[in-house]
């Protein structure tokens, strides 16, 4: 499994959709998607996050990359599908801000990594709470890049816990990356300084669900 990651690996850096399709063709085949996605795609993506932090990838490789995983795995995954549906009900969205590519990476990775995810897009603090109550969202991403919308956060979280929405609040973006501690200041449950990250955090809310 390590060598056919390695390759999957490189295959994701060099954009090489039918490599990619036939690695992980080849794993569906002999372990299972779910399987295939969990310890093959994952720890690429994960791979190439980590690279792209330190520097040696352009952010395209990491945009490019996740959705053509993205593609593959709602091919082989569909949202119907029984695997997805052990996960808690989750959702992203951009608050107040128009930069939408952070957003849309992440989205990408946790689409790949086999969550079923709603895709709010942008929103305003109280569209954002009455789409989270009418889905019954039990974990919800945002995404901000500046420091005014990182502090709306703090609306939306006093918001859900008036209407005693038990909902997990994870923030990602720029002004939690400038200040570590903002993230508690504006009452999230968790922060993710890149889409790793936040399929971490997911996974580990997940397994930790009565």
């Amino acid at each position: 499994m390590q060598q056919s990651a390695n390759e999957l690996h490189a295959a994701l850096a060099a954009l090489d959709r039918p490599r990619i399709e036939e690695l992980f063709g080849a794993a569906v085949r002999r372990d299972g998607a779910m399987q295939a996605i969990e310890e093959l795609m994952v720890p690429a993506l994960i791979r190439l996050g980590e690279e792209w932090d330190s520097g040696q990838i352009a952010l395209s490789q990491i945009y490019m990359s996740s959705r053509i995983c993205e593609d593959i795995v709602e091919r082989r995954l569909p949202p119907m599908a029984a695997e997805r549906k052990s996960h808690p009900r989750m959702a992203i969205a951009v608050l107040s801000d128009y930069h939408t590519l952070g957003k849309r990476i992440v989205l990408s990775v946790m689409r790949a990594s086999g969550f079923e995810i709603l895709d709010y897009g942008r929103q305003e603090v109280e569209p954002l709470v009455e789409r989270v109550l009418a889905d019954a969202v039990e974990i919800l991403l945002i995404s901000v890049l500046m420091l005014p919308a990182a502090l709306k956060v703090k609306a939306v979280r006093a918001a859900l816990d008036a209407r005693n929405a038990r909902v997990k609040i994870a923030v990602g973006g720029a002004p939690f990356l400038f200040d570590p501690q903002l993230w508690r200041e504006v009452g999230a449950d968790a922060v993710g300084r890149n889409a790793a990250d936040a399929v971490a955090i997911v996974r580990r809310w997940s397994e930790a669900r009565p």
